[in-house]
């Protein structure tokens, strides 16, 4: 006589995924192979994840990808190897996008604030200070700042507020007047017409007025026609609206001459 091997016909009738193992004659013990669990006839795969979020950490996803195997992957937001992840300051980085005279506030996951600091205006993304730091600030103007701080002449540094009309730098460096009005001495109050004290005028006030004074003392004639605006029936008003926290800015493609 010989042993019966329960193992030998259809695994013993034991899953697939288990293992047929002879104990006495005729009998067998089933069991589920590594990765499964159950009692052998019948073997369902393990899913780590769905205990302890599988040793992921808990900012993190845990994802099965095999009988007890699983991968975690930090969650958006958060920085690390998926076992420890760690939260990413939108802020920690450029400032979060924000302008650089803006604070950037960290609010939630994915989100911040800017807002601009005191002394400066805007929505945060850009932020302008007064019309003398805007001046530096613009490639089209900076010329007009210099011709300003080589004549001390501080004016719209104030409190304003203050319209100005600024020549286009590459008229400034351009026009061979200039040369003369510097040595003459009369290049401050060539500055000085082009700037409006205790008034903030927008391009859609300037449309309607005919006539303002400027610090320099002399009038300045408005004209609007064709949708255009020209000062002293010469100077158009080509870039409009440049606000800063103490007047406004508008670029002109003439010196205005007193």
């Amino acid at each position: 006589c010989s042993a019966i091997n329960a193992c030998e016909t259809s695994s013993g009738g034991c899953s697939a995924k288990a293992e047929c193992r002879r104990t006495t004659p005729g009998n067998r013990v089933c069991v589920c192979n590594a990765g499964y669990t159950g009692d052998g006839i019948v073997c369902i795969e393990i899913n780590p994840c769905l205990e302890n979020n599988g040793g992921c950490d808990r900012n993190a996803e845990c994802t099965q990808i095999g009988p007890n195997q699983a991968v975690c992957n930090c969650l958006k937001g958060y920085s690390g190897d998926g076992k420890r992840c760690t939260y990413i300051s939108l802020c920690s980085q450029n400032n979060g996008g924000c302008s650089e005279f803006a604070i950037c506030n960290d609010t939630e996951l994915t989100e911040r604030t800017c807002t601009c600091k005191p002394n400066y205006i805007g929505d945060g993304f850009k932020c302008r200070g007064n019309i003398f730091q805007e001046l530096l600030r613009n490639s089209n103007t900076s010329k007009f700042y210099f011709h300003l701080e080589a004549l001390s002449i501080k004016d719209i540094a104030g409190p304003g507020p203050f319209t100005l009309f600024v020549p286009r730098t590459d008229i400034l460096n351009t026009d061979p007047r200039v040369k003369d009005w510097i040595a003459k001495g009369v290049m401050a109050q060539v500055l000085r017409y082009h700037m409006v004290g205790c008034a903030n005028l927008l391009y859609n006030d300037l449309t309607r007025m005919t006539n303002i004074t400027s610090l320099q003392g002399d009038l300045i004639h408005i004209s609007y026609s064709q949708n255009s605006l020209v000062l002293n029936d010469k100077a158009e008003i080509i870039v409009s609206d440049a606000v800063g926290t103490n007047g406004v800015i508008h670029v002109i493609n003439q010196i205005l001459v007193p």
